[in-house]
């Protein structure tokens, strides 16, 4: 389960001399992409999924060696999340209207066909007990919740386009509680249910349009949650220690952060597409740049265990002891190759994206004052190499800037109409 509930995150608090290392992992490789999810049953057994030109791998002895799985027709995917209910079954989400299950613990993979409608992306999984599961998509929008309460032979699709327009992490407590987030028209937002999905309230909205919680970690007292806010203006951490009754942010470097992983109330870390380890000691007030990493997007705590795991441009693991920093893959994941051509632009906006692998973007306009006026292109690519969109831009002359949003990351562009 992706609940990052290890009861040593409770006991820590307690401990206040604890020193915590994290070591980039020699293997899997670096990639142009990123791994977009890591998952361990255990300190020892676990798996990566590797995000654009998708691939899984598999560890047996706490990431010191891993040996790729091979998922059948996986040319071209997006590989987003990966999760297991136990050594033989697991399951693998895409952003390519795929979602595979193995029930060998990953020798071999199957896709679920039997969803209806069929989710167009699973970008959040998450297990729990022993037979349920859930899944959300998608970033990019619609907004659904699919589940399972026999390990996933059979499936039920929730609409839930009336909560949100776009939905990234699923989070449960037990079978019948928790937790999903992601995105509506006016910003931010978590929402919570008590009874497996039927219903769902709104418990955290906040922010502008673009905004989405990305993250979330609850912590074993079931009232104490940590999330990441990734923005087009100003990343933050969000907190509660209740519950959800009242919510506490706090500025973060990297507007498109996206990991995060607390040891305690104070002590934690987050990271982002254009950030690696950014550790905080006074629970997100100030940040140190732990010079390691890069495009985080995962941190994994191993249950019952002071080990953890996160996925970003490589595999990075913590220990408590015996483990020094590794600086090797300290680089941000490249963006999107956009061009605007010309620029300034008259009636057409001219765009050229170089693609690297099977993607999905969406471009936003807004002003220099950062009011919203529109998305104006939303698309999504089954290969790699250039593409090219001319749009009608019927707006007045002026500047203005567009907000390009693809499964790399997020990037600004400032566009001139004459």
């Amino acid at each position: 389960m992706k609940k990052l509930v290890a009861f040593f995150l409770f006991a820590v608090s307690l401990i206040p001399a604890q020193t915590y290392t994290w070591q980039t992992l020699n293997f899997p490789p670096a990639t142009t992409g990123r791994y977009d999810d890591v998952f361990f049953l255990n300190e020892n057994l676990g798996w990566a999924a590797r995000g654009g030109s998708g691939k899984v791998f598999k560890t047996t002895d706490g990431g010191a060696n891993w040996a790729e799985q091979i998922v059948s027709s996986q040319t071209g995917q997006y590989f987003r999340n990966i999760e297991f209910l136990n050594e033989n079954v697991g399951f693998l989400g895409t952003l390519n209207n795929n979602f595979y299950k193995t029930t060998n613990g990953g020798t071999t993979w199957t896709k679920v066909s039997n969803i209806s409608p069929y989710p167009a992306a699973i970008c959040g999984l998450d297990t729990v007990g022993t037979s349920t599961v859930y899944g959300c998509g998608a970033w990019f929008s619609p907004a659904y919740v699919i589940k399972s309460t026999d390990s996933g032979n059979t499936w039920k699709f929730i609409d839930m386009s009336a909560y949100a327009t776009a939905l990234v992490e699923i989070l449960f407590i037990d079978e019948n509680t928790g937790f999903v987030s992601g995105s509506d028209e006016d910003g931010a937002v978590i929402l919570k249910t008590t009874n497996g999905g039927d219903t769902w309230t709104k418990i955290y909205k906040a922010g502008e349009y673009g905004d989405y919680v990305w993250k979330m970690q609850i912590f074993p007292d079931n009232k104490t949650m940590f999330c990441s806010i990734e923005s087009e203006t100003q990343g933050k951490l969000l907190k509660t220690f209740n519950g959800g009754l009242t919510w506490e942010t706090k500025n973060f470097p990297d507007p498109y952060v996206q990991a995060v992983g607390f040891v305690s109330n104070t002590h934690g870390w987050m990271g982002g597409h254009n950030s690696g380890f950014m550790e905080t000691f006074d629970g997100g007030n100030t940040w140190v740049n732990n010079n390691l990493g890069g495009s985080l997007n995962r941190i994994f705590f191993v249950n019952g265990t002071s080990a953890a795991f996160a996925s970003g441009n490589q595999i990075y693991k913590m220990t408590t002891i015996g483990l020094s920093t590794n600086e090797i893959g300290s680089d941000k994941v490249e963006n999107l190759k956009i061009e605007v051509a010309p620029n300034p632009i008259k009636d057409k906006l001219n765009l050229n994206v170089h693609y690297i692998h099977s993607d999905h973007i969406i471009v936003g306009l807004y002003d220099l004052t950062g009011k919203f006026l529109g998305n104006i292109l939303k698309d999504g690519v089954n290969n790699k190499g250039l593409k090219k969109y001319s749009l009608d831009f019927k707006y007045p002359a002026g500047e203005y800037i567009l907000a390009v949003q693809s499964n790399l990351g997020r990037q600004s562009i400032k566009l001139i109409k004459k």
